[in-house]
């Protein structure tokens, strides 16, 4: 029998704090994974996913145990080079590995290292960037790029290596979801060739594309075995902190209404092709839409002609925005969606001061940004959390960070704030106010860069992919917080690529492409007219499919914004059948 791969032998690992605390985050892992296998590894934030993979790299090494990469043990310092070849990674935060000032730079610095002819590097670095979609932007410096662009460039940076085990840690964050299927679609016929893949990610729906899933918990393995295994017992799942694929969940939901719908698909394809036609000759007339009007609230939110060009008057001009409009009623929770780099985070930029308009205005409550004087003042009104949490810290521990904004304002019981932010983004007070920054997972530091911006208590919430790094309860919680706010007459403004999670929260859809507004809508307009919006990056979310289909087939169901509406206007579509042929 051939040697797996990669071996991992009682593997313990902690960290270490400034002050001599331990945090352990690994605690006894033991996991062959063989060459050319398909692996999706998840767990909840904090788990000790991007601990592990790490480990596989020898960008860690065991406190105790061992970890073996085609034979090399990772605590031999002399074959890291050799380990490093083998492993290639696309790290949580991709710009920590951006190396270079010019994106084919970048893409080239580790062929470079490698030796090879000039001629060998141009033609693989210009077949990666036109594989990954950027060659258009090869010239520009990577800090210019979108969130989703400087992952795909560190994607393409590892891949141009062609090593034998790729990692992705969350490497699909931040991207659209036409995105995010292409790059799937990519690393899975890279896997099929014989590549290894590991996939650390918080979208089931993404896991049981995987042959196996291993599911972490404190720091250590909980389940481990196929999609099919490990997503059966949905109670097990939840406790650990997530949940079943999307698929799966309204599946069940819908089954346990009307038998006749699929019970266990794990994929979409498998949940609409299963959907069972009406079972009553003579259904109901139901109604379309759901455009119940209620009268519009008072504008927070004005922008009108907005237009932004980043190093203007330069040979790498960049149009980001051109011609936007967007308005927003006191208490709406409106999305700004789209593909990667079509000018969302630079919209909300512009909507607490970050940055000013070069052409057009902005109006954020009562502040006027195109001729405002003091920006602090509309940057305590509207709250921004940005794509990268670590950008937006400040202090080393997190009660300094979040305290960090009310300190300024003059908040008297900072200590009470500061508890009450950590607690809505579900974070124990006593337990993280004294933790270092740095020893938090992604999805934690996203938290405590939410708490810090709620701490302020703005009027305005404006979240740039807030959901993105967070596991599935967390998400839940984040979606229910939000909630809250809302009815409180909280205005949000949310960029996003991931619309299913916030689907019951949204009153409004802005689709942006190329720096403009090319659609808006209610969500319900939007999918159920059908619009094309695959060039802006989009895909119809799987609620809406669903409902298409059941109205295809007959079903008289109305469009809905989330599950339980679904399932009861299901229900309700079976009684209206029912009392017709009594």
């Amino acid at each position: 029998m051939a040697e797996p791969l990669i071996r991992i032998s009682n593997l313990h690992f902690q960290y270490q704090t400034p002050d001599g605390k331990a945090l352990p985050a690994l605690r006894g892992i033991n996991l062959e994974i063989e060459s050319g296998d398909y692996v999706a590894l998840v767990g909840a934030n904090g788990s000790g996913k991007s601990t592990l993979v790490r480990h596989l790299n020898a960008l860690l090494l065991p406190d105790r145990g061992d970890v073996w990469v085609d034979g090399l043990n990772t605590r031999e310092v002399t074959a890291h080079p050799l380990i490093r070849q083998r492993v290639g990674m696309v790290f949580q935060f991709p710009e920590d590995q951006i190396v270079a000032s010019v994106v084919e730079d970048d893409v080239a610095f580790g062929l470079e290292n490698l030796g090879l002819s000039s001629e060998e590097i141009r033609q693989r670095v210009a077949e990666m960037l036109q594989t990954l979609g950027l060659w258009e932007h090869r010239l520009r410096p990577p800090h210019l790029l979108s969130a989703g662009q400087i992952q795909r460039l560190a994607l393409a940076g590892v891949l141009v290596l062609r090593p034998r085990c790729l990692i992705l840690d969350e490497a699909t964050t931040m991207l659209d979801p036409q995105g995010r299927l292409r790059l799937l679609a990519l690393v899975e016929a890279l896997n099929r060739e014989g590549m290894t893949l590991i996939h650390v990610t918080h979208h089931m729906e993404e896991a049981v594309r995987a042959r196996r899933v291993i599911v972490l918990h404190q720091g250590e393995v909980a389940l481990d075995g196929s999609p099919a295994e490990v997503f059966a017992d949905a109670d097990r799942i939840r406790a650990l902190g997530l949940e079943v694929p999307p698929a799966l969940q309204l599946a069940q939901q819908l089954h346990g209404v009307f038998a006749g719908f699929p019970a266990l698909p794990l994929h979409p394809e498998e949940l609409l092709a299963g959907v069972p036609r009406y079972p009553h000759t003579h259904p109901a007339h139901s109604e379309v839409l759901n455009d119940h009007r209620q009268p519009s609230p008072a504008l927070v939110i004005e922008v009108r002609d907005l237009a932004h060009t980043y190093l203007q008057g330069t040979p790498l001009a960049h149009i980001a925005l051109q011609d936007v409009h967007l308005q927003v009623g006191e208490g709406q929770a409106v999305a700004l969606v789209g593909a990667t780099g079509s000018g969302k985070s630079t919209l909300l930029q512009h909507l607490n001061g970050l940055l000013l308009p070069q052409r057009g205005r902005v109006r954020v409550g009562p502040y006027h940004l195109d001729a405002l004087q003091d920006v602090r003042l509309v940057r305590r009104y509207a709250g921004l959390l940005m794509q990268n949490p670590e950008m937006q810290f400040f202090e080393t521990y997190v009660g300094d960070e979040v305290a960090f904004a009310p300190r300024l304002m003059g908040v008297k019981d900072l200590r009470e704030r500061v508890r009450w932010a950590l607690e809505m983004v579900g974070l124990d007070f006593e337990a993280y106010k004294d933790r270092l920054l740095f020893t938090l997972s992604g999805g934690e530091r996203r938290k405590v860069a939410l708490a810090s911006v709620l701490a302020m208590q703005p009027k305005v919430l404006l979240l740039d992919e807030p959901t993105a790094g967070l596991d599935p309860a967390s998400r839940r919680e984040l979606l229910l917080n939000l909630q809250q706010f809302k009815a409180r007459g909280t205005t949000l403004v949310i960029a996003t690529h991931h619309l299913d999670d916030l689907l019951p929260l949204i009153d409004g859809i802005e689709v942006l492409f190329k720096g403009t507004v090319q659609v808006e809508g209610t969500p319900e307009r939007i999918f159920a007219e059908g619009l094309s919006l695959e060039s802006s990056g989009l895909v119809t979310p799987l609620l809406y499919r669903v409902v298409q289909r059941l109205q295809q087939r007959g079903w008289p169901v109305p469009w809905v914004n989330d599950e339980r509406q679904l399932v009861h206007a299901v229900a309700a579509a079976l009684r209206m059948g029912y009392e017709r042929i009594v």
